[in-house]
């Protein structure tokens, strides 16, 4: 096979792999491509399909660890459906918790992570742990094939430049709020004195 080229046959596969034709073309018929008669396949069609049955373009599953009450309350998140993102399971250390079905999502030891990762073909994970499990759940998940991490442990994380990391802080989110709730609580004072006393309450008396 020659890149560029817009076809490919079972023949041609088979001569460059030292492979049956015949088996060949049964393999590719598993992925559900149907191909040209005397032509072939579309080069491009043909690694869509087999990437998408062997699972290395999956995007819309995730994996969460911790399964506390954040991540259960991320479990239960509707609207995850409404944009195809599909939590397949849950992982924790807490022996209570395993076995557990949160939201319809199974909560399995933290140490079958990689190797389900792998298994499912998981391109997607998320962080839902304590600040000091998080990096070691980060390396798992990176060992797993994990090529996204969302995370919500308030810690900085080191992962590979082949995965994209998401940092959810919400502490400063909260901070800033109540810094403009207090702000805006300052401002409805000082209109209420000004309407009461009938003068700017920011003027200075003689």
């Amino acid at each position: 096979m020659i890149a560029g080229v817009p076809f490919v046959s079972c023949s041609g596969i088979g001569r460059a792999l030292n492979l049956d034709p015949t088996q060949v073309r049964k393999d590719i018929e598993a992925t559900g491509i149907v191909g040209k008669p005397k032509v072939g396949y579309p080069l491009p069609a043909l690694v869509h399909w087999i990437e998408n049955f062997l699972g290395w373009s999956n995007t819309k599953e995730a994996i969460i660890a911790g399964a506390g009450s954040l991540g259960n309350a991320l479990l239960g998140y509707q609207k995850f459906r409404q944009f195809g993102i599909n939590i397949v399971a849950a992982f924790d250390t807490d022996a209570d918790k395993l076995g557990l079905s949160i939201h319809g999502k199974q909560v399995l030891p933290m140490d079958q992570l990689r190797d389900f990762a792998r298994e499912r073909h998981i391109h997607l994970g998320v962080i839902a742990t304590p600040s000091t499990a998080a990096q070691s759940v980060a390396d798992l998940m990176v060992a797993g094939g994990i090529r996204a991490i969302w995370n919500f442990a308030p810690v900085h994380l080191r992962v590979p430049d082949l995965v994209i990391l998401q940092n959810e802080d919400l502490y400063p989110s909260l901070a800033s709020l109540s810094f403009k709730l207090e702000k805006r609580m300052i401002e409805e004072r000082k209109a209420a004195m000004a309407s009461v006393v009938g003068t700017d309450p920011d003027r200075t008396n003689p």
